[in-house]
């Protein structure tokens, strides 16, 4: 026997349609609550087994049923009120969720403090409903370990197409949990891809923010130059939302002091379905045939979107070059960064977990390697003789390398050919504006005849969130592209 819900709830709902309705008295953040996990029961965790989540809040429906009364007593805090959100299991939770990174190592760890973002979520009103499964160690596990996959958590499917279709990585939990209705809002993390890989390949919206723009304070760590967090929605207008709740300088973080006086509250305000008319656009067509994503420049879809932002009035340069692009990008600052800062994360971790540095977590996951290993941690491996300084020359000029060509590469693009934003199909811009530290929006733009779900991407220089939420959602406005999956027929 099912519970009957009401008609409410059969489309996908925004906040704007939440808000609404819990205004009027026709749903509350109880019956929500309720509402989500009865999805991930029917769907995640059984029927086709998407396994998005990785952990519910134990305490979800009675922090839900406090806000209810709360709005009917004093009122409503913002847009974000009884809001329900699902956050990457790299992200830390002062509660009875454990917070691991999809490790086998870490599936005790209950942190002391939430992240800065997470209580920046619950002062806004939202209920953290749970965790979502990711690819291990923000893919610092293996080479050969498949996008979404956690010795945690098992791995995460694509609802649209059969087991075999690529998720997308890391944050493809988050991504997937929002595309399944599973959750209204989800935050994923971002070093490269992470965030915009299975915003596309899931047909969401994913905000890959400037770094600095959201504190990394208690999110475990991938590198210092590119990590960060972001919002992924159903609708650039959520994802928006989100990022407003999410921005915000802490003193414990450095990267987000540039931020002060050059982040919004309110990222709505750049939602205007006009953006496009007069947007000037610059088109990056040269990936080499060998890049990840390049064969997405013969879809249709790409096309068809280049299409549609002519027809709404931008003006759109084809074909612009962006110095340095091909550069071959070393992962010496990546593997440097990963090592110092998982090394420091690590050693403070509570006395009772059995890992307290890489050498451990490594011997851990080879005394575990039935359930641990099944990919193998060359990465990890890799890692043990580098320096634990970033002193060592290799690293420190490897650093403003990346810096100084990603950022040039696109600024000096952005000013020649005068343009407002840079556009890529698929996430094919992702690693120049990782390594540059600069926004990205990713957002669905089509499907392809096998149902897989294409995208495109937005992005631009040093806190332009603004000008790539407008543009987003313009495009999204003109063409209405996102579908839901049909979950009744996803082949497990």
């Amino acid at each position: 026997m099912e519970i009957n819900f009401n008609n409410f709830f059969k489309e996908e709902l925004t906040i704007n349609d939440i808000q609404v309705a819990m205004e009027i008295g026709e749903v509350t953040s109880k019956e929500l609550v309720m509402y989500y996990l009865f999805r991930i029961a029917k769907y995640d965790q059984d029927g086709p087994k998407i396994n998005s989540i990785l952990e519910i809040n134990p305490d979800a429906i009675f922090i839900a049923e406090a806000l209810d009364y709360e709005r009917k007593t004093k009122g409503v805090r913002g847009p974000l009120h009884g809001i329900p959100i699902v956050l990457k299991d790299s992200i830390e939770t002062k509660d009875s969720m454990h917070t691991s990174a999809g490790t086998l190592a870490l599936e005790n760890h209950i942190s002391s403090h939430d992240a800065f973002l997470v209580e920046k979520l619950r002062n806004a009103g939202a209920v953290i409903l749970g965790k979502a499964n990711m690819t291990e160690l923000a893919n610092g596990m293996s080479n050969t370990m498949w996008a979404g996959y956690s010795s945690r958590g098992g791995q995460v499917l694509n609802p649209y197409g059969d087991a075999d279709l690529f998720v997308g990585g890391s944050s493809s939990g988050s991504a997937v949990a929002v595309a399944t209705n599973f959750t209204v809002l989800a935050v994923g993390t971002e070093t490269d891809a992470s965030i915009l890989s299975p915003a596309v390949t899931n047909s969401v919206v994913g905000i890959k923010p400037t770094v600095g723009l959201i504190s990394r304070t208690g999110i475990i760590p991938f590198t210092y130059s590119q990590d960060t967090a972001g919002p992924m929605a159903r609708t650039v207008t959520d994802a928006a939302i989100l990022l407003g709740a999410l921005a915000g300088v802490d003193e414990l973080d450095a990267a987000t002091h540039k931020s002060e006086g050059r982040s919004q509250q309110d990222y709505s305000i750049y939602l205007d379905s006009f953006g496009l008319k007069g947007a000037k656009i610059g088109v990056f067509k040269n990936a080499s045939k060998e890049f990840y994503a390049s064969e997405e420049y013969e879809d249709e879809s790409f096309k068809n979107a280049i299409q549609t932002l002519n027809e709404e009035g931008a003006k759109v340069i084809e074909d612009i070059e962006i110095p340095s692009f091909h550069r071959e990008w070393k992962r010496v600052v990546l593997k440097s960064e990963m090592k110092h800062s998982l090394e420091n994360y690590l050693s403070k971790l509570p006395s009772n977990l059995p890992v307290h540095s890489i050498a451990e977590l490594i011997e851990f996951n080879k005394n575990n390697a039935d359930r641990a290993l099944k990919y193998g941690q060359n990465k990890l491996e890799e890692m043990v003789g580098l320096p634990n300084t970033l002193r060592n020359p290799e690293y420190l000029n490897a650093k403003l390398d990346d810096l100084y060509f990603s950022q040039m590469g696109i600024d000096s693009a952005l000013k020649k050919y005068d343009v407002d934003a840079i556009l890529f199909p698929s996430y094919v811009g992702s690693t120049i504006c990782a390594k540059a530290g600069y926004p990205s929006i990713a957002l669905p733009a089509g499907y392809k005849e096998s149902g897989r779900p294409f995208g495109i991407t937005f992005a631009g220089t040093a806190f332009s969130e603004g000008i790539l939420i407008k543009l987003a959602y313009a495009f999204e406005q003109a063409t209405k592209h996102r579908k839901a999956p049909n979950l009744t027929y996803h082949k497990s």
